[in-house]
C-alpha cells in the first residue's frame, strides 16, 4: 500500500521505518510546509514525490493512505482534508482535542468508504495481547498502577520563557494527552470504560498539565495513571490481582511482563522479544484490517479511541484545561 507523510519530526521518521520493515507499506509521498524539510526527508527515505502544498497531496493518486504527525490542533482538519478524497488515515496520538471532532471524522470516513485509525502502538504489540489473553491469571482486580514520566527537553525552552506546542493550549498539549494516553490506552485496553473519572494535575502557566494523577474507577478496583513531562521515573506499571501481580516494565512498548504469584511468590516471565522499531506492528494490523475489511476490529480500535477521548476531554474539563479548538 503506497502511503504518503505529514510531519517531519523524528516520530514521522520511526513510522517510515518502521513501514519499511513491515513490508506492507511503501513511501511516495511526503509533506512540509518548508520545501527544503519535505525534499531532505523525501531524499533520506527515497520517496519519488514531496509537496508543499496538502491539497495538492491529499489529491494525489500516488498515496492510498496518509500518516499525520503534525502539531495535534491541526490533526481534524488535515485529517478531514484527507478523508474527503478517499485516503485512508492514520493519525499519530492523541488523534484530536475533542469528541465532537472524532465523531465527525469517523463519519466522514464512512461516507467517502475508507478507514481512520489512531496512531497507538501499544495495543498492537504482541505484548499487550499475551497481557490481555493471561491477564486472568492474576484473579479478581484489586489495584493497578500505570506510570509514563519522561522528562522533555522541551521544558527547558518553556523554563526559559517560550511555549513549544507540548506545553500549549493553543496547540492542544498537556502531559495527559502527550503521555497518558499510553497507560490509558492499556487501561481500557484491558479492563474496559471506567465508571468514574478523576483527574489531578499540576497546571503550567501556559494553561496546560505539565504533570497528573488519572484515577479510574471500576467496579471493585481502581487504576492510577501517572503521567509527567515536568519529571522523570523508572516505575514499573503493575496491576494488582487476589491471586497475583503482573509487572511491566512500561506501558509503551511493553517490552517485558513479569507474573508473580501471591502464595508462592514465584515469577514468570510471560512477555516475548519485540522489534526495536515497535510501530512496525501497528503498521502490520492496520494494513490487514484494511485489506480484509476486518470490521469487528476495526470496530474495537475505533471504541478504544473514543473511550479514551472521552476521559481525557472529562479529565481536562474538570480542571479547566480548555484548549484553542473548543472555543
Amino acid at each position: 500500500m503506497n502511503f504518503g507523510t505529514v510531519g517531519t519530526g523524528w516520530i514521522t521518521e520511526s513510522f517510515i521505518q518502521a513501514a519499511k520493515l513491515s513490508g506492507q507499506l511503501q513511501l511516495t509521498s511526503v509533506y512540509s510546509r518548508t520545501k527544503d524539510k519535505a525534499k531532505q526527508l523525501a531524499d533520506t527515505y527515497h520517496a519519488p514525490n514531496f509537496f508543499t502544498d496538502l491539497e495538492e497531496m491529499a489529491k494525489s493518486p500516488e498515496i492510498q493512505a496518509v500518516y499525520i504527525a503534525s502539531p495535534n490542533s491541526v490533526h481534524f482538519e488535515q485529517t478531514l482534508l484527507f478523508l474527503k478524497n478517499k485516503k485512508h488515515v492514520i493519525c499519530e496520538k492523541p488523534i484530536f482535542s475533542t469528541s465532537a471532532e472524532l465523531a465527525a471524522a469517523y463519519q466522514t470516513a464512512e461516507e467517502n468508504g475508507v478507514y481512520l485509525f489512531e496512531a497507538i502502538r501499544n495495543i498492537h504489540t504482541p505484548n499487550f495481547k499475551i497481557l490481555k489473553d493471561n491477564l486472568h491469571l492474576a484473579g479478581k482486580l484489586r489495584s493497578t498502577i500505570l506510570p509514563y514520566i519522561q522528562y522533555s527537553s522541551r521544558y527547558d525552552l518553556f523554563l526559559q520563557g517560550e511555549e513549544p506546542n507540548i506545553f500549549s493550549a493553543t496547540y492542544s498539549g498537556g502531559a495527559l494527552v502527550d503521555l497518558g494516553v499510553y497507560p490509558l490506552y492499556l487501561a481500557v485496553g484491558l479492563f474496559g470504560a471506567p465508571k468514574q473519572v478523576n483527574y489531578f494535575p499540576v497546571l503550567l502557566r501556559s494553561g496546560v498539565d505539565g504533570s497528573g494523577t488519572l484515577v479510574l474507577t471500576y467496579d471493585d478496583f481502581v487504576c492510577t495513571i501517572l503521567c509527567s513531562k515536568i519529571s522523570h521515573s523508572e516505575l514499573p506499571c503493575e496491576i494488582h490481582g487476589e491471586k497475583g501481580t503482573f509487572i511491566l516494565e512500561d506501558a509503551a512498548p511493553i517490552s517485558k511482563i513479569t507474573f508473580v504469584d501471591n502464595k508462592g511468590l514465584e515469577r514468570e516471565t510471560l512477555s516475548v522479544d519485540q522489534e526495536e522499531k515497535n510501530m512496525v506492528y501497528e503498521c502490520e494490523n492496520i494494513v490487514r484490517i484494511i485489506e480484509t475489511n476486518n470490521d469487528q476490529e476495526y470496530q474495537q480500535l475505533k471504541s478504544w479511541s473514543e473511550i479514551v477521548l472521552q476521559i481525557t476531554e472529562k479529565a481536562r474539563k474538570q480542571n479547566n484545561i480548555i484548549f484553542a479548538a473548543e472555543k
